[in-house]
């Protein structure tokens, strides 16, 4: 069965910011496979298929890192406990049901890429439950404690929450063509995190040749709703890379010029690291080195 978190500390911490993969777990349950009506192949393209591979070096820059080996298709991590969809829990309400939840994207998914549903029929409550017991809760309880524990170290904490976007999602884009954007960097139209500290992020990636974008089609969603706080210097944004850039989406292998990425990625990681969120949301520069 799947590892439900995994913390990578550095010792010592010297980063104030957090990295985040929830949507790279690769880890199939037995129960899962059995009840699916669609390969392992098509589960997987709900993926952020490798996203934690492109992070393994945080811990080298001082900063923690949570992974989770859990995959999206079984409980998804960037969705509310109770965010239930009754087409496929028995006995969960219809009632408020927000446009993720009603399009089968709730925290156990009913669908997958292309709105492929993964099951047959539906799944008991008890079972929903026991998902969100023995997975989902100890991964938010993880990665509160160590925001928790970085906000009292530094004063202030980034939470880096790292995933993929298809290609396609950006089809309609206003920028497509030369300037279609790589990255899109969520912060929920500003609620989740101080300009300065979204200014921050987004110079470690368009210093690195990135083109970048912000909150459409992706503003953040639970994660970033939930801890972002900038108010109380905890700055949450959630970033978004085109898989096409190191990844065959068909196949969900990385593409032969995987590793060139993740040695870009690793620059890009440093500097982010580096980012001191108390100073950027003061305005007192975007690229502020937290441990000097």
């Amino acid at each position: 069965m799947p590892r439900a978190v995994t913390i990578h500390a550095p010792d010592p911490i010297t980063s104030a910011v957090v990295f985040a993969s929830p949507h790279s777990g690769r880890v199939y349950p037995p129960d899962l496979l059995a009840r699916a009506q669609v390969p392992e192949r098509v589960l997987r393209s709900s993926e952020d298929a490798y996203v934690d591979l492109l992070l393994t070096d945080a811990p080298v820059y001082g900063a923690p890192l949570i992974t989770t080996e859990v995959p999206r298709a079984y409980v998804d991590f960037n969705r509310a406990a109770d965010e239930f969809d009754p087409a496929l829990i028995e006995g969960a309400s219809r009632t408020g049901l927000n446009p993720r939840v009603a399009s089968g994207l709730g925290v156990l998914a009913r669908v997958v890429a292309n709105g492929r549903a993964i099951y047959r029929g539906k799944l008991p409550m008890a079972e929903a439950e026991r998902r969100i017991g023995r997975y989902w809760a100890p991964y938010h309880r993880a990665l509160e404690e160590v925001i928790a524990a970085q906000h009292a170290r530094f004063g202030s904490v980034l939470l880096c929450d790292m995933h993929s976007m298809p290609h396609e999602a950006l089809a309609g884009h206003p920028g497509r063509g030369p300037t279609r954007p790589d990255v899109i960097l969520g912060d929920r139209w500003g609620a989740s995190a101080a300009p300065g500290v979204v200014a921050a992020v987004e110079k470690a990636f368009t210093d690195h040749g990135f083109v970048v974008a912000r909150n459409a089609p992706f503003a953040g969603a639970y994660v970033a709703q939930r801890y972002g706080q900038p108010s109380r210097g905890i700055h949450a944004v959630q970033v978004e890379i085109d898989r096409a850039l190191y990844l065959d989406e068909k196949t969900v292998e990385p593409l032969p010029r995987f590793e060139a990425f993740r040695a870009l990625m690793r620059s890009v990681v440093e500097r982010l690291a580096a980012i001191d969120p108390g100073s950027a949301a003061a305005g007192g520069g975007p690229l502020d080195l937290a441990a000097e």
